[in-house]
């Protein structure tokens, strides 16, 4: 019995697990090989959109971070979900919320926007 119950709690914990996948922390050269290669990927950027209008990653959507919650329907479960901010701060915060509600994969762009734009990647204004 003792074994069958140890058994059970095992499942569980693994289960929950599984369920509450972390976010991960990718750099922005890891994150523009990532979406290259999931074309369906979700880039979420959570700045302001006075932050977005100064330059913001092709394709990405803005929802900012004290709007996210009522909002949080817009972002797809089914898609990675790459998050991005200005550096990696406010992004961690919505990743590891997103997983925490059981997104199944959640990337937060550790040196965000400015990593991006440092790399010289493309950025749309």
């Amino acid at each position: 019995m003792k074994r069958f119950c140890m058994s059970v709690l095992l499942t569980l914990l693994t289960a929950s697990a599984l369920v509450a996948a972390p976010s991960r922390d990718i750099s922005s050269t890891e994150a523009k090989a990532f979406v290259e290669k999931n074309r369906n990927a979700f880039i979420l950027d959570v700045r302001t959109p006075q932050e977005r209008s100064q330059g913001f990653i092709p394709g990405s959507v803005l929802i900012p971070i004290d709007k996210i919650e009522k909002r949080l329907n817009e972002v797809p479960k089914n898609r990675p979900v790459v998050v991005y901010c200005a550096v990696g701060s406010r992004s961690r915060i919505v990743a590891q919320a997103l997983s925490g509600r059981g997104y199944p994969e959640v990337y937060n762009m550790r040196d965000g926007i400015s990593g991006w734009y440092h790399n010289g990647f493309p950025i749309e204004r």
